[in-house]
């Protein structure tokens, strides 16, 4: 990956300066993913948040990034 994993917020919101790849977007959801865990915070409180109503995304975009989340968050347990 050309990208480390983000180990803050800041970090996560510096990726916005990069170019658009697959790698950034993993990056970034196992930069949340670390964050959250470190955190505290459940799975489930997560999807929560990614399913709540947001203008960024519509809700099958959120859905999807939701399932998204659940397999990399199983795959890095």
């Amino acid at each position: 990956m050309n990208y480390p994993i983000p180990d803050s917020p800041q970090e996560i919101f510096a990726l916005r300066q990069q170019p658009i790849d697959e790698e950034l977007v993993a990056a970034a959801i196992a930069g949340v993913i670390k964050i959250v865990r470190a955190q505290g915070q459940s799975l489930e409180e997560l999807t929560a948040q990614l399913l709540a109503d947001d203008p960024m995304l519509d809700q099958q975009q959120r859905r999807w990034l939701s399932q998204l989340v659940v397999q990399s968050w199983e795959k890095f347990s």
